[in-house]
């Protein structure tokens, strides 16, 4: 095994913990899953005297310690061997990516899953079994990308920040660092977070949106591609989504907008089609938009050894590196918690989430909330005592469309005539809007967005 520099481990520390870095305060009994984890992953470094915000306290290795290490690594099924270098006060353990994987300690079997070492399931190790000595999609070396050329600055800049990635590595040794170079080449995973366009190596790495009239496929009023690097395809994915739902106006001591969907739950559904896509499919992810509900789709069904019932309950990452690097972006923010966080942000609103799950797709399913024909906004041009007049009478009939004039009086708390004189300026301006007869008609949030008030 290559012996490690100083330099080398200094830049390994602030890359900062991840698929292939774990950071150790002192030797303890977690050593042997980690190990095993790493070995059957893609091999990694254990650093002893680290904390796990990277701060170095140092760590005196005892011959005892040495000798359990190496008494771990032999004790594997199959037993293997570690490298362990002293390094100033930092002990370094070398796992290298094991070549006759599954590997077991104590007949338990562990794997990488992000920062994190998990026990794997039985139907986790048959497939680990069946698919040793085969490269996933998101490690085959792109020999296509060129790292001088195709490298995206702007995005490779924008996740140093963000990760908090503090010394000014080298391009190549950061990327080295984080498990992206094999052979001189950048991985698949590389290529799809540092591109400036997937789909020049990668034909179906883009999300369509589209926004749909009613709620069927049958009229498109708007659609878009987006095909540049990972995490500009979720924001410009994600502003998009928002751009083309409700804002919802509750009346309170203040006015306080609020989407009609949990940002959040969106969020998390965008993610997870992102992280939990079959790469190697034909298919792409795409996104729906209908009158009465989102739908976020990705070809790729649950993964191997995962069940419908544990959704939300355990994670198996599909991706592993691309998970890792979503994780040090700040995309991910903890490892399994998207579909609890989807089904809570939608509880709160009182809203309906499904997950449908086919052998080769998994779709998201968002309900909104029914009443809106067309996504608007609100133009505010009046003086403060109106606006909280005229909130109150637009949040009024979006929670009820066949709502009195006599009961918007009571609402409100202003007489009848004052109602139709706010009413009557809403209609001008082209917010509101009577459907119907004046009996058994009803009204619609219906702005005209021409109007500049």
């Amino acid at each position: 095994m290559t012996k490690l520099t100083k330099k080398q481990v200094m830049d390994l520390i602030s890359t900062g913990e991840g698929y292939t870095l774990e950071f150790k305060k002192s030797f303890n009994k977690s050593i042997d899953k980690e190990i095993c984890a790493f070995a059957n992953a893609d091999g990694g470094h254990i650093l002893l005297g680290v904390d796990d915000s990277g701060k170095i306290i140092g760590y005196t290795l005892s011959n005892q310690d040495d000798a359990r290490i190496n008494d771990i690594a032999r004790n594997m099924d199959p037993s293997f061997s570690v490298d362990i270098q002293k390094i100033n006060n930092i002990v370094v353990i070398t796992v290298p990516k094991g070549k006759d994987k599954p590997y077991s300690i104590g007949g338990l079997f562990y794997k990488r899953n992000g920062s994190q070492s998990q026990q794997l399931k039985r139907e986790e190790i048959v497939e680990l079994l069946k698919n040793n000595g085969l490269l996933p999609f998101e490690e085959k070396p792109n020999k296509e990308f060129d790292l001088k050329k195709d490298i995206n600055k702007s995005a490779l800049d924008k996740f140093i920040t963000i990760s908090g990635i503090t010394n000014k590595l080298k391009k190549e040794d950061l990327l080295n660092n984080l498990c992206l170079i094999k052979d001189g080449f950048l991985k698949n995973a590389g290529v799809l977070y540092f591109c400036n366009n997937s789909t020049k190596f990668f034909r179906n790495a883009h999300i369509t949106c589209v926004l749909y009239e009613g709620t069927s496929k049958l009229n498109i009023l708007d659609r878009k591609d987006f095909s540049k690097d990972i995490y500009s395809n979720f924001n410009d994915s994600f502003e998009y989504i928002c751009s083309k739902l409700n804002t919802e106006y509750i009346i309170g001591k203040e006015r306080v907008e609020r989407l009609e969907l949990p940002k959040e739950a969106i969020r998390e559904a965008l993610v997870n089609s992102i992280a939990h896509r079959d790469y190697d499919s034909q298919g792409h992810i795409q996104i729906d938009i209908f009158q009465d509900k989102l739908e976020i789709s990705n070809p790729g069904g649950l993964v191997s050894g995962l069940s419908e019932s544990e959704l939300g309950k355990r994670s198996i990452p599909r991706n592993p590196l691309l998970a890792d690097l979503m994780l040090r972006s700040k995309l991910v923010e903890r490892v399994g918690s998207g579909i609890i966080r989807i089904r809570e942000s939608m509880n709160n609103y009182g809203l309906n989430c499904e997950f449908n799950v086919s052998e080769n797709f998994f779709s998201t399913v968002l309900g909104r909330k029914q009443g809106f024909k067309l996504p608007f906004s609100f133009p505010v041009s009046f003086s403060s005592t109106d606006i909280s007049r005229s909130d109150k009478i637009i949040a009024s009939i979006s929670e009820n469309p066949k709502i009195t004039i006599l009961e918007l009086s009571n609402r409100v708390g202003v007489s009848q005539n004052t109602v139709k004189k706010e009413m009557n300026i809403l209609k001008e301006k082209g917010i509101i809007k009577r459907v119907g007869s004046p009996k058994g008609g009803h009204w619609e949030i219906t702005l005209n967005t021409n109007n500049s008030a």
